[in-house]
């Protein structure tokens, strides 16, 4: 089958490819604000208020979360009426100025004055993040509508290939070069410009609920009529939390307990999860979409826990194997599974489901930033003796190290939880077509 569509005018390889490109340039984004946040708590939250700076940098990376679950609820049941075209474009404009807000912010304000400023910036480059996968995943369904698992969870392996991208560019800039955080979070600009650019000189097509005729109205009814539908949303809060929370929270803790930066525990998870993307079209097809989401609960939940207790480089990626495996699939595969089970509700229940995992992590981000405050206060008899510590000392490692465990332990029962959700729907899809078949 030709890749350009003729007769619609537009090319299907280029469209796809440019959706990739904004994914990766939103997994760049993601990565180099994660390497960057340690650098910016210590350049700028610290010397605010270094009693609260977990929280508070945890509540930056947070606003990035916020501004992807309101932007995919705002732009995701509009999507026909503005166009995919336009949703890529105003993409591309936030990679652009989200960044630059959070550059200029030590420069345009001092004290506690830039920390809004941080904040907002973050949240413009969640906008961007929102607006990408808004238009994106639709778009990739309504052009591979019989490969929908597939062709989605090959979309979703440019997410960790961004993040590698970006987290190698930052150990080069941080760790050899010893260059300045903002150069890191500059860098994002340059694939938000390109794949702006490319997407110019394209024409993109309908979603996969315009393609089936169906209107504005029944789209959004779609969430009504069909309340199973809210299952799947409830358990995004959930499957989001077990990969993207820890996912941004690595080199906040994991630097302190297993002595190595952990922005490359996250790219060595990244690079595993690249690679099994590819084939989770045959794993879907041998264990179905749900079956294929309670099997990865065992993995996420075993590797988390492992990661708490890590305390060596060589624990750390043994833990992060076990984890990897088990959240690589869960976030494209639970959009295939709402695409597959209600087709009519098109780029609005996509994003739904998108927006409910955003939503969890801007909750759980600043949640584990105060676990890890009032660990590390524990662990050195108090606010006081905490404050009282010298700054890079050994015992200032150790409260530091000990709320890293505490607060990565604090996530690892989301996947037990998840076991016992994901299997229950399983089984209850299954029994319901065994009756179905036999009806």
């Amino acid at each position: 089958m030709s890749d350009t569509h003729a007769a619609d005018g537009y090319n299907r390889s280029a469209l796809f490819w440019i959706s990739v490109l904004a994914l990766f340039t939103a997994a760049a984004a993601f990565s180099l604000r994660i390497a960057a946040s340690g650098a910016i708590k210590e350049a700028l939250f610290d010397p605010v208020d270094i009693a609260n700076s977990g929280r508070m940098i945890g509540d930056a990376l947070g606003a990035a979360f916020l501004g992807f679950a309101a932007s995919l609820l705002v732009a995701s049941p509009i999507l026909d009426v503005l166009g995919a075209k336009r949703v890529i474009l105003i993409a591309s404009a936030t990679f652009i100025v989200g960044p630059l807000m959070v550059v200029m912010a030590p420069s345009l304000a001092t004290g506690v004055d830039v920390v809004p400023l941080v904040w907002w910036g973050m949240l413009v480059m969640g906008v961007g993040w929102g607006c990408t996968e808004a238009a994106i995943n639709p778009v990739t369904a309504a052009l591979y509508p019989d490969e929908k698992t597939h062709r989605l969870n090959v979309l979703h392996a440019w997410w960790p290939a961004g993040i590698v991208a970006g987290g190698l560019l930052s150990l080069l800039l941080f760790q050899v070069m010893d260059m300045d955080w903002r150069i890191a979070i500059a860098m994002i600009m340059i694939p938000g410009i390109a794949f702006g650019l490319w997407a110019m000189t394209q024409k993109f097509p309908g979603t996969q609920a315009e393609s089936l005729g169906v209107s504005f109205g029944e789209m959004l009814m779609v969430v009504v009529k069909q309340p199973f539908f809210w299952v799947f949303f409830a358990i995004m809060f959930l499957t989001a939390s077990a990969e993207l929370a820890p996912s941004s929270w690595v080199d906040i803790a994991l630097s302190e307990t297993v002595k190595m930066p952990g922005i490359v525990v996250l790219v060595y998870v990244a690079a595993i999860m690249f690679v099994m993307r590819h084939f989770a079209g045959a794993l879907a097809h041998r264990f179905s979409d749900m079956g294929l989401l309670w099997i990865s609960t065992v993995p996420a939940g075993i590797g988390l826990y492992l990661l708490s207790v890590a305390s060596s480089p060589v624990t750390a990626l043994v833990a992060a194997t076990v984890w990897a495996v088990g959240v690589c699939y869960m976030w494209p595969t639970m959009l295939a599974a709402v695409a597959h089970r209600f087709p009519k509700g098109g780029p609005w229940t996509i994003g739904l489901t998108g927006f409910a995992g955003a939503l969890a992590i801007r909750f759980v981000l600043p949640e584990l930033g105060g676990i890890y405050d009032k660990a590390k206060f524990e662990a050195a008899g108090g606010q006081a003796a905490f404050e009282a510590l010298e700054p890079g000392s050994e015992a200032m490692a150790g409260a530091l190290a000990q709320a890293a465990t505490t607060s990565f332990q604090a996530v690892a029962i989301i996947p037990v939880i998840l076991f016992f959700i994901f299997g229950a729907v399983w089984a209850f899809e299954r029994s319901r077509n065994r009756k179905g078949a036999t009806g």
